[in-house]
């Protein structure tokens, strides 16, 4: 038996998702989500070497839905009472109970040194899963659900870091608490064409004497790569659209831009990756290729120049009920199938006709989404990420013509007047990063219940000259310049209301029970409704969907006493 079925297979981590995992941030900049990063002094050793022709396409990998019950892991079965004697049973059956299930375990080659990954067995049901159910049954919520869907080959976002030689490249994570690059040429974390496109990748580097980036130098000519997976092909049937999906390659160049000394062997990299996964090609792997252009010695991955090289310029998912385009500077989930789940779960929380605000949107999507299949009144998708934008515009051309609302998306800051937001929505989305809720917006949600709200007949271009504190007047003012408005604008035709439901959706567990605790200790909420989806098997880390709803004052009834004389 192999040992590593025998331990319990835990690894303690900070952050538990995807190191290199991009989040959003501020304005234009997007940082690493695991911050900063130690320097080390010895590489691992190299995995073994793959021709070109010989990519590693593993059969497509199965697709098991589990949920959330009050019964314990499933563990090994115990041979028959029958065939032991008592003392032998007993023993089998404590032997059985103490091993970890093999039916949803991770059996990845790398799990002892990528940091990517924190445990290997019941992939299905995270520990975490234990601890939120018992949060939200505290709250009053004993109907707490946990979907999981794609235990392998699920992430279609992967950002690698490009190390070693180009005789010896390594492409793949950190290690834990170092700067040592993990090669993981097997993750079974990866769509396996990410793979595939890596191997691909990692023969041209080879082939063209493609130096990989050298921390302590600043030397070389290729620091980081983004490998994205769109699954959207009509001309294939739905089945079969996920295991032929196509890779979207981003090369993080060590140059200013595109005219810089090494321009050439970043040129001869990105033909060669086209000429042999092209479509011209024995298979059709590469969607496209980009460069980012970085020469920043600190640990942000991206710069801010990008320039499209080969391919297709534009990709395309889809997801809850929409076509959406995501160019490479932007948010995409790593899970494109479990965001897809959460969006359709999200979709019955939101009544017909309601007025949304979206904040923290990225490119719009979940707002987007939700114009679209729930024909609300206006859409307001508010995003600090100036980058957001063309994707955002890009997906709102796809969207049905039925579409008769406001939609609009406002490059700004959340945490700036978040009142301003809020007032006029029926339901309030958050999908905030790691760190949760910005400290402003939880003191607007806090107090909404104490804030009055007049309707006003002036329009929101005359509301902004009556603001008397100059920073929001300036921020609102920038906001409105780097705004799109697709249909009619919302005006005072719609009397002016507070919001009724919020929906908190959270990728930082321990953030959301802090932001959780904070509205309820208000009283302006109450929790009615928790979803939690299984976003990154392997790890303890889970997505949750809160609905909360808002907490009426009770009118006071009773006869008054009469006064007496």
């Amino acid at each position: 038996m192999d040992n590593r079925w025998i331990r319990i297979g835990l690894k303690s981590t900070t952050d538990p998702v995807n190191q290199l995992d991009i989040y959003r941030c501020n304005a234009s900049v997007i940082h690493s989500r695991q911050g900063e990063l130690k320097k080390s002094q010895h590489r691992p050793p190299h995995a073994a070497q793959m021709s070109l022709y010989t990519l590693p396409f593993r059969p497509p990998c199965p697709i098991i839905t589990c949920r959330v019950s009050s019964s314990p892991a499933v563990t090994l079965p115990s041979p028959p009472p029958s065939i032991l004697p008592p003392t032998a049973t007993a023993t089998a059956t404590a032997a059985a109970a103490a091993l970890p299930s093999p039916t949803c375990a991770l059996q990845c080659p790398h799990f002892e040194t990528c940091s990517g990954c924190t445990h290997e067995f019941n992939l299905h049901r995270p520990i975490i899963v234990e601890e939120a159910t018992d949060f939200f049954k505290s709250l009053g919520v004993s109907d707490f659900t946990f979907d999981s869907c794609r235990l392998w080959g699920w992430r279609c976002r992967a950002k690698l870091a490009v190390r070693g030689s180009s005789e010896n490249p390594l492409i793949g994570l950190y290690q834990e608490g170092t700067h040592n690059v993990v090669d993981i040429p097997q993750c079974k974390a990866h769509h396996p064409n990410i793979n595939a496109a890596v191997e691909l990748l990692r023969q041209g580097i080879r082939e063209l004497n493609i130096e990989p980036y050298d921390e302590d130098q600043g030397t070389g000519d290729l620091r980081y790569l983004q490998m994205a997976v769109t699954t959207y092909n009509t001309s294939l049937p739905a089945a079969e659209r996920y295991r032929n999906g196509r890779v979207q390659v981003s090369l993080v160049w060590n140059s200013r831009n595109e005219k810089s000394s090494n321009s050439d062997k970043l040129n001869a990299l990105a033909n060669f990756l086209w000429r042999n996964g092209g479509p011209r090609s024995n298979l059709h792997l590469i969607h496209s290729v980009w460069a980012n252009f970085q020469t920043s010695t600190n640990n942000i991955i991206f710069g801010n120049r990008w320039r499209h090289l080969l391919g297709e310029r534009d990709f395309w998912e889809h997801v809850g009920g929409i076509d959406i385009s995501l160019d490479p500077s932007s948010f995409g989930q790593a899970n494109t199938r479990a965001f897809d789940n959460l969006l359709q779960k999200l979709h019955k929380h939101v009544p017909y006709g309601a007025s949304v605000a979206d904040l923290y949107a990225g490119a719009g999507v979940i707002g987007l989404s939700l114009a679209a299949n729930k024909k609300c009144r206006s859409v307001k998708c508010i995003e600090i990420n100036k980058e957001s934008k063309p994707s955002f515009e890009k997906t709102i051309d796809r969207l049905p013509n039925s579409i008769e609302g406001s939609i609009s998306w406002h490059n700004t800051d959340t945490s700036i007047d978040p009142l301003s937001w809020l007032v006029g929505s029926d339901v309030i989305v958050v999908d905030p990063p790691r760190k949760g809720l910005d400290a402003s917006l939880i003191d607007a949600l806090r107090t909404i219940s104490s804030h009055k709200v007049k309707p006003s007949l002036k329009s929101s271009s005359s509301n902004i000259k009556e603001e008397k504190r100059p920073w929001i007047l300036r921020e609102k003012e920038r906001a409105k310049e780097a705004s799109i408005q697709v249909g009619r604008e919302t005006t005072s035709e719609y009397p002016q209301s507070l919001p009724q439901t919020l929906i908190y959706i959270s990728c930082g567990w321990e953030s959301f029970k802090k932001d959780c605790k904070a509205l309820l200790t208000s009283k302006s909420w109450h929790l009615e409704k928790a979803h939690g989806f299984n976003f990154f098997p392997g790890t303890q880390s889970i997505e949750v969907l809160a609905v909360f709803k808002r907490s009426l004052k009770k009118k006071k009834t009773g006869k008054k006493k009469k006064k007496q004389l």
